[in-house]
């Protein structure tokens, strides 16, 4: 064999090889797919997100399906069992000042609460990725407006924002859940658009800048994905805080009203009741501190999990 002909014999390395996502040689596993393996492997080993997730998934699942599967309806009034403790009747966990069924009303208002703090993580998180996006990406005069609007915004505390806002407006699902995002994609924002600012540089995204990929591309396409494992888990923290904003205001006169359930109105009501009935506060109390801490121990894990600094070359 001549050596032109054993060089032409030498396997060239494929692009996606070398761009550490594609096929390796010698049978080894793709990259990214060892990667999300590790990842996983660091989450199941992360007992405290274990322990998150399971909460938050049957928090869901009796909030979806409990009010299915309960013989007693949330707003169904039985006078004759008013401040039922719990374990002491019929009602499993008890009843209210009207006698409805606290176990009922607790699965409704996990509903109404869950809801609203995934939809205002959901909004939040788009609003903030955009404009942490185009801060990031553009930068000068463009991404100093736009950071200087967020620190503005940063300016006022969240919760007196969210008051002041909820005073002008019809209590509603939807508003409130509008409300609670409006003043929680700030945060999103400043993380995005560092992420970004640090990713713009970089071979990929000059790469596509020099093969003429408009704009729009680059960012949604190109550094978006690079930069989603701090988005994941700054959405994880947004529910969590979300849910604790919907509380807030619902305690305080300003969020879901009355009959509608929420964790929130159902501390409100117990407030007279303290002494003679504490379960009233006790229950939707410590269903707010179940998935409040539930999607914390999940954002703890998820970041673990999604840190590139902990994978093994």
């Amino acid at each position: 064999m001549t050596p032109a002909s054993a060089s032409t014999e030498l396997p060239l390395p494929s692009r996606e090889g070398a761009g550490g996502g594609g096929t390796q040689t010698g049978g080894s596993p793709p990259v990214s797919r060892r990667r999300a393996g590790r990842g996983v492997r660091r989450f199941i080993r992360h007992r405290l997100a274990l322990i998150g997730f399971a909460t938050i998934v049957v928090l869901a699942l009796a909030a979806a399906l409990g009010p299915y599967l309960d013989p007693f309806n949330d707003l169904h009034i039985d006078i004759l069992h008013r401040f039922a403790p719990p374990f002491s009747g019929p009602h499993l966990l008890g009843t209210d000042q009207l006698g409805r069924d606290m176990l009922a009303r607790l699965e409704m208002a996990g509903r109404v609460s869950l809801t609203v703090g995934c939809a205002a993580m959901v909004l939040s998180t788009i609003a903030g990725t955009v404009i942490g996006v185009l801060a990031g990406y553009y930068g000068g005069a463009v991404g100093a407006a736009l950071m200087r609007f967020v620190d503005a915004m940063l300016c006022f505390p969240s919760i007196f924002l969210l008051l002041a806002l909820a005073a002008f407006v019809q209590p509603s699902l939807l508003s409130i859940t509008v409300i609670i995002a409006a003043t929680g994609w700030m945060e999103v924002a400043r993380l995005v658009e560092a992420q970004i600012r640090s990713l713009r540089d970089r071979d990929f995204a000059v790469a596509a800048l020099a093969l003429g990929a408009p704009d729009r591309t680059i960012m949604f396409r190109e550094l978006i994905p690079n930069a989603i494992a701090p988005i994941v888990v700054a959405s994880t923290l947004n529910v969590a805080r979300a849910i604790l904003l919907e509380s807030y205001i619902s305690f305080l006169g300003y969020g879901i009203q009355p009959p509608v359930p929420s964790w929130g109105n159902m501390l409100n009501n117990a407030q007279e009741y303290l002494t003679t009935a504490p379960w009233l506060a006790i229950l939707p109390g410590a269903a707010i501190t179940l998935a409040v801490t539930g999607f914390n121990f999940l954002g703890d894990g998820l970041r673990d999990a999604l840190d590139p600094r902990l994978d093994v070359r």
